[in-house]
């Protein structure tokens, strides 16, 4: 396609449509965008929890983070904490940020691995200034150097998004769309034909229809390729409850026989879900193990909602762009669709057709995309594979399933060597080390350079960090303190 692109159209609205609108028509002014939507049909919004990446959306669109809070009634996250996932009855705490200090030629969890044998390391959580700081319910983002994300009500982001987008020119159109048109020599889209009548032109298509997939799947019969048998939840159900209490600056994460649920505080109110495999749990069960553990007064009725874990083999197919849902679901444990969608956006502005399509191009966003889904992917698998529980079907399981080649490499080598190498550009680093080691993945050795500091010099190492964030955390206003005066909604 040697087409030069001036229109756009985007398919749905959410989270992922109106990201797209908004920083497309940022990037690109010249360009006309037209997004399609139907109040008729709602928004999955089951993820209200993100990751660190999202600052650069936001900076992108010139979005302060107390007026993002504000706009989205938004609290901070500082990490998440795991229960119930290592065994049942501990817990651990995964911080944003890294954790302690180490050298070049050896990480900080080499030290602390060896200061363990000398027992006189601390458990790994207690060196991360996030993690301390959201257990003690403090924060304050001003010149602390901690490392945060957000907890959002999604269709209020959206609000604020769609707001932005219109004012930079984007153009919405209501409707559902009856047929999609395409062209019967290239088989690329064409038109959005509305039940309303309407037709809606374009040079390209970005799909942001949901699970459904209108475009990628249904209209251009995209593969997608499946990941149930490394990831087998394919159900999740959740439910708002009226805030009990202060909101915590972090997300909880509470494993059960065959799943797990999450909390997630906002400022009027607290997310609460659980996300289950149908083969080891009923929906029925499901939803009275959650009803019966929610705090506060319920505020909306549970919802089932079903997917399947994996992504489009082709993000980018002939003229189309599949964001979100439509091109892929990872299941939201790491908080991480957000994310996805902001990668598929900012790749897409870097590799933008304006002079039409060249397939190197193209093919480097596949790569890239699919390359994103995969790491995280592992990143996930990590944490039902290294487990000590084998009390249910689910966890046995788990424990003894096949995993990716790529993510065995990567724990034979930590537990064998405590190397913990990482691929370029992956959205995930420290949190690695934090995960492995809270899932009870212990290095059976440690780099020799560590040896060649004294047992007193290590000590002295490990106090200074404990200290050095004692000290900064103990300035802080309490998270509480903080929302009132700058972020209330």
């Amino acid at each position: 396609m040697n087409t030069k692109v001036n229109q756009v159209v985007i398919l749905g609205g959410g989270t992922a449509g109106w990201m797209a609108a908004a920083l497309l028509s940022k990037a690109f002014s010249k360009t006309n965008i037209t997004l399609v939507e139907s109040d008729q049909i709602g928004t999955i919004g089951v993820g209200e929890a993100t990751i660190p990446s999202i600052h650069f959306f936001n900076d992108m669109l010139g979005m302060r983070s107390t007026e993002f809070a504000k706009a989205t009634s938004g609290t901070f996250k500082l990490g998440i904490q795991f229960e119930n996932w290592k065994a049942q009855g501990e817990q651990y705490f995964h911080g944003f940020g890294s954790t302690g200090l180490g050298m070049w030629a050896a990480g900080f969890h080499e030290y602390w691995q060896r200061g363990v044998e000398l027992g006189i390391s601390k458990p790994f959580g207690a060196y991360n200034a996030e993690g301390v700081a959201a257990k003690q319910n403090k924060f304050a983002h001003e010149q602390n150097g901690l490392n945060f994300a957000y907890h959002i009500d999604a269709s209020l982001y959206a609000k604020f998004l769609k707001q932005v987008a219109e004012n930079n020119g984007v153009k919405r159109v209501e409707g559902r769309v009856a047929q999609v048109n395409t062209d019967p020599q290239s088989g690329n889209i064409s038109a959005l034909a509305l039940q309303n009548g309407q037709v809606i032109a374009g040079d390209f298509f970005i799909d942001c229809s949901g699970f459904k997939g209108l475009l990628i799947n249904e209209t251009l019969n995209t593969t997608f390729v499946d990941w149930s048998h490394w990831l087998p939840m394919d159900r999740a159900i959740p439910v708002q409850t009226r805030l009990q209490g202060d909101p915590p600056p972090y997300t909880r994460s509470i494993a059960n026989h065959a799943g797990w649920q999450w909390r997630i505080p906002l400022q009027h109110r607290m997310g609460n879900g659980i996300v289950y495999s149908s083969q080891y749990m009923s929906d029925d069960e499901a939803s009275k193990l959650l009803l019966d553990t929610i705090e506060g007064e319920k505020l909306t009725e549970p919802r089932l909602i079903k997917f399947v874990t994996g992504h489009r083999e082709k993000l980018w197919n002939k003229n189309c762009v599949a964001i979100g849902l439509a091109g892929g679901f990872i299941e939201p444990l790491e908080s991480t669709a957000i994310h996805i969608i902001q990668q598929g956006i900012m790749q897409l502005i870097k590799y933008f057709p304006t002079y039409g399509i060249n397939d190197l191009e193209v093919n480097q966003y596949n790569n890239y995309m699919v390359k994103d889904y995969n790491e995280i992917k592992d990143f996930i698998i990590l944490h039902y594979c290294q487990t000590e529980r084998d009390d249910s079907p689910f966890w046995r399981f788990c424990k003894n399933m096949d995993i990716p080649e790529s993510l065995k490499t990567r724990l034979d080598l930590f537990k064998k060597t405590g190397r913990f190498v990482q691929g370029k550009d992956e959205v995930f680093s420290d949190s690695w080390l934090q995960v492995m080691i809270g899932q009870g993945l212990i290095p059976e050795k440690h780099h020799p350079i560590v040896d060649e500091i004294s047992e007193h010099e290590l000590q002295n190492l490990l106090d200074r960090i404990e200290n050095e964030n004692k000290q900064k955390i103990d300035k802080l206003p309490s998270h509480k303190a903080f929302l009132d005066k700058y972020c209330r909604a």
